[in-house]
């Protein structure tokens, strides 16, 4: 079976769809729009997506009267940083930015996927940070650009 729309998204529903079957992804293969994959049951897949919308937690690759398959993002290796003031947080997003390390904010966090060097950099500058397994409803994306 080849997908090449996504459906819509479960959170979306008024009710749990009766059948599931899972397609679990890394939370960076979100963002690939050809891939072969594999359901919890077995079934294989082809994904094409011709949108351009990536995938996301939740997202439904397939439905009928019976039967849903749905992508599930497997928990990342983070450190969810917690500056205690603006001024911390600037700082901190300066030292990162420096390090080309792709970040994501969710209410008053900072998450980074896991680096022993960025833990380190947090210990050094005192900044109150977690390591933790989380399941990240997108991918970390790199943002290209040159010093020329």
């Amino acid at each position: 079976m080849i997908i090449e729309q996504i459906i819509g998204n479960v959170k979306e529903l008024e009710k749990a769809p009766h059948h599931v079957e899972r397609v679990y992804l890394r939370s960076d293969d979100l963002v690939k729009k050809i891939q072969r994959v594999k359901t919890d049951h077995g079934k294989e897949l082809g994904i094409r997506l011709k949108q351009g919308k990536e995938l996301e937690d939740g997202d439904i690759l397939y439905q009928d009267q019976k039967n849903s398959i749905i992508i599930s993002v497997l928990a990342d290796d983070v450190i969810v940083i917690k500056p205690t003031s603006i001024l911390q947080m600037g700082e901190i997003a300066h030292q990162l930015g420096n390090r080309h390390l792709p970040a994501q904010f969710e209410n008053n966090e900072m998450i980074v996927q896991y680096d022993y060097l960025v833990e380190r950099l947090l210990v050094e500058l005192d900044v109150p940070y977690t390591r933790e397994e989380r399941k990240m409803s997108k991918a970390f994306r790199h943002i290209g650009h040159s010093h020329d």
